[in-house]
Formats: C-alpha cells, structure tokens, sequence
C-alpha cells in the first residue's frame, strides 16, 4: 500500500518537476552566460528567475483576489444587517450570506488561492532540492546540473541546507535564519498593508475583519515555524515571493484603492495635489444669478384740487 501511494505521488509530481525545471534549467543556461555555471549565485539567481515567473502567470488570479478582497469589505454592512435578522437561525444565515456572495460575484476564498497554487510549485522545488542534494535528478535536470544545483553555495551556505540541518555550521544557521526572519516580516507587512489602507472603517469589525486579523498573526507564525526545516533554496523562492506580492498589492492599492478606504483619501490627496501644480482649480458648481425682485412702482404725488390745498373740499365759497 505505502509503494502505491509512493508510486501515486511520484506520478503526480512529475508535470510539476519537469515544468520546475524547465524554468529553472532556462534562467541558469542564461545566467551561465554570463555567471559560472557552477556557481552559487547562478542557481540562486534562477530561483529568482523561476519565482519571478510563477508570479507573473499568476497576475489574473491576484487581480481577481483584490476586486474579491475588495467586495468582501464593501459587504461587511450588508453581512452585519443578516446577521441581525437571522442571528437565532444561523443556518439560514449561512444560506443568505452565500447568497449574497454568490449575487455579488465575490469568493471568499479567493484570497487563499494564490498560495494554494504556489504550494505545488513550492513542494516540487523542496523536492528537486533535495535530490539534487543526493545526487539524484528530477525533470529535466542532467547529472551534472543536478550535481551543481545540490552543492551551490551562497554566501558560504549551501542552498539545499536547511536550518535544523546546519549540522553547527554558523553560514547555513545565520543565511537561514534571516531568510526566516525576512519571509515572516513580509507575510506580516503585506497583511498588515491591506488591513490599514485599504479596508474601510465599517469593515475593520466582523467575521471578515476577525478573519483578515487572524491571518495577520497565524500566517507569520507558521513559516516561521515550518521555515527552519525548508531548505535555503525554497526560503529565497518563498521570500522573493512575498517582495513581489508587497510591491503588487502596494501598487495595486496606491492606483486603485477601494472606496471610503484611507487609500482612497491619500489618492484622492494626491489627484489634487498633481491638480494644484498644474493650475487646475478643482471644478466649483456655477450657482445660478439670483433672479432681481420686481420693484415695486413708485408712487407719484397727486395733483391737489384747489379746494383741497384750501383746507375743506366740500366748502363752498
């Protein structure tokens, strides 16, 4: 049974070591151009090069997860008035509350799936990695690549070392750490980033907001926990990973913040700034003249009869 599931896994990994190493293979006959192939900062660079990649194919995925990221803020008001009229039914609330996403067009697990679809990436260059280490090859890679990707080094550590396999080397446990250290920081500045500018103040309360704060803390704490034991290879993918996510995300909030949100106001600050330096007045609304009153006629003095300017009209002389 165990020989199945090994054969099983092995049979499922193999399109994902051989599109891993295509990319990877691709980057390092390039670089060798340039760098010694043999080198450390040639293969290190391919990771690079392969993160880089994975990235960009997944740009529609990570433009889908903002504008759903950005629906579940601009609902949390209507989720919150469910959850006052269905709070003793709260099968029904589930039921309306999908609803209202599924209307909405908006998935609540759309934010986990760019890391869902990295993780087959990220395991296969785990795996291509370590046999490397042992000699062995994966994809596309030949022997003698193999050899050289196992045995690179960078800054005097071996990238397929791990942290709790240092064996006391004091390279490999610093290298390691830091790139522990920077994976985390990154995970944290990102969440961190989406919660404080581009979350408006209604949706900061709630199931979404408990969820976003949740991730804002777990997330950190778990690659930093499973990050001792990955080798430094897959900390440089992982953490160049995450420098392309900041950068994305801060781009992608700075030009197009959701509504009522602070980015939104800074971008607003902004605009008007720009419009400012230009001489542009911001547009005032024309008001209407104010329609003149009609005067009234003026009187004119009346003619006097000459009994009158006597004194008594109805005297006869």
């Amino acid at each position: 049974m165990i020989d199945f599931f090994l054969t099983l896994g092995g049979f499922i990994m193999a399109p994902l070591y051989w599109v891993t190493s295509v990319v990877l293979v691709g980057f390092h006959n390039l670089i060798g151009q340039v760098l010694d192939p043999a080198g450390g900062a040639s293969w290190a660079l391919s990771i690079v090069g392969l993160t880089l990649v994975i990235r960009a194919a997944l740009i529609p995925l990570f433009v889908k997860q903002i504008k759903s990221s950005r629906n579940m803020q601009l609902l949390q008001p209507r989720v919150r008035e469910l959850q006052a009229k269905y709070k003793h039914d709260r099968e029904r609330l589930a039921q309306e509350t999908m609803k209202l996403y599924k209307d909405s067009g908006t998935n609540p697990f759309a934010s986990c799936l760019p890391i869902l679809l990295q993780m087959p990436i990220f395991l296969a260059l785990f795996r291509l990695l370590d046999q490397a280490a042992r000699g062995n090859t994966r994809g596309v890679l030949t022997q003698e690549q193999a050899d050289q990707f196992g045995n690179a080094e960078m800054f005097g550590a071996n990238i397929s070392d791990t942290f709790i396999r240092a064996a006391g080397d004091v390279n490999v446990m610093v290298l390691a750490a830091v790139l522990v250290l920077s994976m985390t920081a990154t995970t944290f500045l990102t969440q961190r980033q989406l919660m404080s500018k581009n979350m408006p103040a209604d949706a900061l309360t709630g199931p979404y907001a408990q969820q976003q704060k949740m991730l804002l803390y777990v997330l950190p704490v778990v690659f930093a926990v499973g990050g001792v034991a990955f080798p430094i290879g897959v900390l440089l993918y992982w953490t160049t990973s995450n420098l392309w996510t900041m950068g994305q995300q801060f781009y992608v909030i700075r030009n197009n913040p959701a509504p009522g949100t602070p980015a939104a106001k800074a971008k607003a600050d902004r605009d008007a700034a720009k419009a400012a330096k230009k001489g542009i007045l911001p547009a005032v609304e024309e008001q209407a003249p104010e329609e003149e009153q009609p005067r009234a006629p003026r009187s004119q003095p009346k003619r006097q009869s000459r009994n009158q300017r006597r004194g008594n009209p109805n005297k006869k002389k």
